[in-house]
């Protein structure tokens, strides 16, 4: 699985005579969320390729015959339309792989495919980015989605890591909207040993509002805020979502630093869709893309990623929003189904 590396900062040292009520804090970390290691990832790969097994299979098919000719490139276009791809990601594939095979003088359609893995790797590189947490204490990050999109459960998963990784978690039940949310959350809290702030009936706002300031009292390096699920067309409950991040801003100013988006991989276009919606009303700062196994849609990612370099947000270095990252994919309901982003991987797996 994903690890953690952690960067302490530099710090005086508080004297010895210091009260506990005087002493100077303990030095801040940052810990990033990075791949695991090599044998590891071997194991996750296969897992990728298995999950995307439906995507890949009509995509390979088309590299079978003998010629690099219209005929391949209409069946390379219905097969990644028929992945939700989409129209504009199609053409936008199409193109960049046509300019690839011209300026390599490919004449084997075997060979087309390792250009189209790099094409899906270039595109999809903007989306790979680590989730870095410890540069606030707490880091606040609140994760939104539809219902069934795993929301809950993928929450579940990054808490097991944070804190398997020293980090000090509090969640935040703020998921009032459905029925046993929070006994689920619970759930979670006690397998992963960590802090849970709920209410009987509450208002989504006012948990929030406590969670991030009991995770300040508390010495928390990281709140996680459940929200409720909701469809991005449900307008009142969306600005619902836009109070609840107002508020998490008052419990700590500059908060919440990670609006997390939680997409069901399954849904195709229509992730692109709440993608697009959920980001208008709360500036999305990652995604987690889920349930990857078995669907036949994975390349919905490629929609996504030319979404965002359509989008003009800015690369990120000029004080600009970078596209909005892919945190992690998700191939199952197990604990090590949840892994980083990797562009290469992901392109490699999805071609077969």
């Amino acid at each position: 699985m994903f690890s953690f590396f952690k960067k302490k900062t530099s710090s005086v040292a508080p004297k010895a005579e210091a009260s506990a009520a005087t002493a100077e804090p303990a030095p801040s970390s940052t810990a990033v969320l990075a791949a695991a290691p090599a044998a590891e990832r071997h194991t996750w790969l296969d897992r990728l390729r298995a999950g995307l097994r439906k995507t890949g299979s009509g995509i390979a098919q088309v590299f079978t015959g003998t010629e690099i000719d219209d005929a391949l490139y209409e069946d390379l276009e219905s097969a990644l339309l028929m992945a939700d791809a989409g129209v504009k990601a199609t053409e936008y594939l199409l193109a960049d792989l046509k300019r690839r095979v011209k300026e390599g003088r490919v004449t084997e359609p075997s060979a087309v495919k390792a250009l189209l893995a790099d094409a899906i790797t270039d595109l999809l590189q903007p989306l790979q980015r680590p989730l870095t947490v410890g540069e606030h204490t707490p880091t606040v990050i609140m994760v939104v989605g539809v219902n069934g999109a795993g929301k809950t459960t993928s929450i579940g998963k990054l808490t097991r890591h944070l804190a398997g990784s020293g980090q000090k978690v509090l969640l935040a039940a703020a998921d009032t909207f459905r029925a046993a949310a929070k006994e689920q959350l619970a759930v979670w809290a006690g397998r992963n040993g960590v802090e849970i702030v709920s209410q009987d009936g509450g208002d989504p706002s006012s948990v929030t509002f406590d969670a991030v300031t009991a995770g300040k009292a508390r010495g928390c390096d990281v709140v996680i805020a459940d929200t409720a699920g909701r469809l991005p067309t449900q307008l009142h409950l969306m600005e619902e979502l836009r109070k609840v991040k107002r508020v998490i801003g008052k419990a700590q100013v500059g908060a919440p630093h990670e609006v997390l988006l939680v997409v069901d991989g399954n849904t195709g276009q229509n992730a692109l869709a709440q993608v697009k919606a959920f980001d208008e009303t709360l500036q999305l700062t990652g995604l987690i893309v889920t349930k990857l196994d078995g669907t036949a849609k994975g390349g919905v990612l490629a929609a996504i990623a030319l979404w965002a370099r359509e989008r003009g947000r800015g690369s990120g270095e000029s004080g600009a929003c970078g596209p909005v990252p892919v945190y992690f994919i998700g191939v199952g309901e197990k604990l090590e189904d949840l892994e980083t982003f990797d562009a290469r991987e992901f392109a490699t797996a999805l071609l077969g």
